[in-house]
């Protein structure tokens, strides 16, 4: 039974460090998950979305010493299903509004007018 072990470190490479800002597009894409349906959440799930770009291109130059990416992945997905909550609200909106439209008399001539 052989294990496959990590290959030892050189004593100069950096210590992963965790990345502050995978925790701030995980909060901004929870944010925008729960404001969504107020269509407001569009605002913390576009920020969280940005950020994410962020964090993905500084992990990558950090050639993995900076670890978050479940957090990052978690957020993205959050924002996604925000906006997608916010653009449904709008649709079910829009088709109240003219259902609503659609509902109301014309106008209401006399009995014996043509």
């Amino acid at each position: 039974m052989t294990t496959s072990a990590a290959p030892p470190r050189h004593p100069l490479d950096p210590d992963p460090v965790r990345s502050t800002k995978a925790r701030a597009v995980f909060a901004l894409g929870l944010a925008g998950l729960l404001t969504g349906p107020l269509v407001g959440g569009v605002i913390p799930a576009t920020l969280a979305l940005l950020l994410s770009r962020q964090v993905h291109r500084q992990q990558w130059e950090a050639g993995g010493y900076l670890t978050g990416g479940g957090w990052v992945r978690r957020g993205r997905r959050l924002a996604w299903a925000g906006i997608v909550l916010a653009i449904t609200t709008l649709v079910i909106a829009v088709i109240a509004a003219l259902l609503h439209l659609a509902g109301t008399a014309g106008q209401d001539f006399d009995p014996g007018t043509d």
